[in-house]
């Protein structure tokens, strides 16, 4: 199942159009041969000519949403200090 599609469009130096795309993926938790087995989460990176793909478990996705999310916070602390220091 389709869970998230973060769609990026950019244009090269000539002036054409190309497309990123960040999808994210799940796929749920089963029995097979009577033991559950974890769901998996994929997340696929799609452009213009290629995609790739990497199928993470669920507590590897969790380990790597929450390094995304440190490092986006880190990210905007920085501007917001940025913006402080702008605006004196």
């Amino acid at each position: 199942m389709i869970e998230e599609e973060i769609v990026h469009w950019w244009k090269d130096e000539k002036g054409e159009n190309h497309r990123n795309a960040l999808r994210i993926e799940s796929e749920e938790p089963q029995l097979i041969n009577g033991f559950p087995r974890d769901g998996l989460i994929t997340i696929r990176i799609m452009n213009s000519s290629s995609a790739q793909a990497i199928k993470l478990s669920p507590d590897e996705a969790l380990k790597v949403s929450t390094q995304l999310l440190t490092v986006a916070k880190e990210l905007l602390n920085h501007k917001r200090d940025l913006w402080k220091r702008f605006e004196e």
